[in-house]
């Protein structure tokens, strides 16, 4: 089993509610629509974006046997969309079961920006 690293002065995470609707979009498909994201920013990352996973087309993403640890986050599981006949593998991933730091995030997803078509944001209301 590998470590777990507790967030710091050095490798500082914050979690925050994202202020703007987000939509993902892949092969003509609006696959997650929210105004409920929460913002990961994890050290000198770029923020990542997590959505509920209700405010997604589940329907549109399958399991893949595809698992990476981050010694911050914890385990997580991958999954694959397929619409349209397109597919992108392990585009998605969710830490289903996180550690207490980042508790915040179990229930929600992520989306790699470079496997998806767009990740629009908009105000709310837009």
């Amino acid at each position: 089993m590998f470590g777990m690293l507790l967030p710091s002065s050095d490798h500082p995470i914050t979690i925050a509610p994202h202020p703007r609707r987000v939509r993902v979009r892949f092969a003509g498909r609006t696959i997650a629509d929210t105004t409920r994201a929460l913002s990961l920013t994890e050290a000198s990352y770029p923020p990542v974006l997590y959505i509920p996973r209700e405010d997604a087309d589940m329907g549109a993403l399958k399991a893949s046997a595809h698992r990476t640890y981050c010694p911050y986050k914890g385990d997580a599981s991958h999954l694959t969309i397929e619409v349209n006949g397109r597919s992108a593998e392990n585009a998605v991933w969710s830490c289903e079961q996180p550690f207490e730091a980042v508790a915040q995030i179990a229930g929600f997803i992520a989306f790699h920006p470079h496997k998806v078509d767009a990740i629009e944001q908009a105000d709310l209301g837009a």
